[in-house]
């Protein structure tokens, strides 16, 4: 299984980067997808959140209205388009996949994402 994170680097307060996902090696429409983030010394944290199918998707309230989660279940992407960016969101993104019908959960190696002046 391959989970495998780019898109990130650094960005100016109020620029935008998209982040991309790609997976392989398992069935990719049986596996939830979500987008974390951590920083120093802090608990990795969700950031959203995407069903299998992609009908369904969750974005939590720090980020809503300036990030978005999408999946290509043909090219097997999970894609995190970021608007807005603040200094806080700085960190290092990895991308989740969870098995739909089973505990299985695979990792990525996290892309940084840096936003500064």
């Amino acid at each position: 299984v391959s989970v495998v994170e780019s898109g990130g680097g650094l960005v100016e307060p109020g620029g935008s980067l998209t982040l991309s996902c790609k997976c392989s090696g398992v069935p990719f429409d049986e596996y939830h997808a979500s987008w974390h983030r951590q920083t120093p010394g802090k608990e990795r944290e969700l950031v959203a959140f995407i069903t299998g199918d992609g009908n369904s998707a969750r974005i939590v309230d720090s980020v809503k209205g300036r990030f978005t989660i999408s999946r290509d279940n043909v090219r097997d992407l999970v894609s995190l388009e970021m608007n807005s960016l603040k200094p806080e969101d700085t960190a290092v993104y990895y991308c989740k996949l969870q098995g739909m019908s089973s505990r299985a959960e695979f990792w990525g190696q996290g892309t940084q994402v840096t936003v500064s002046s």
